[in-house]
């Protein structure tokens, strides 16, 4: 799998686990059928805007809009 083999090259440890986070991150999104820049873009945006916390949940990739999702 070539993510894997790409982690091996992040660094650091915390490098690697961030590595390891978008990838899922990336990989949910292609999961939900959501294009994932589309969703981080959203999502970073709410969140800087000021989502509470609480409500986290309405910001998972399989709650994000499909009308996101790339055309094929």
């Amino acid at each position: 799998m070539p993510d894997q083999k790409n982690a091996l090259f992040a660094g650091h440890e915390i490098g690697a686990e961030n590595w390891a986070l978008l990838s899922s991150v990336v990989a949910t999104c292609k999961l939900n059928d959501v294009n994932p820049v589309a969703y981080l873009a959203e999502t970073l945006d709410a969140i800087i805007n000021g989502h509470p916390q609480s409500q986290i949940g309405e910001l998972m990739p399989w709650r994000f809009r499909k009308t996101s999702s790339p055309n094929p």
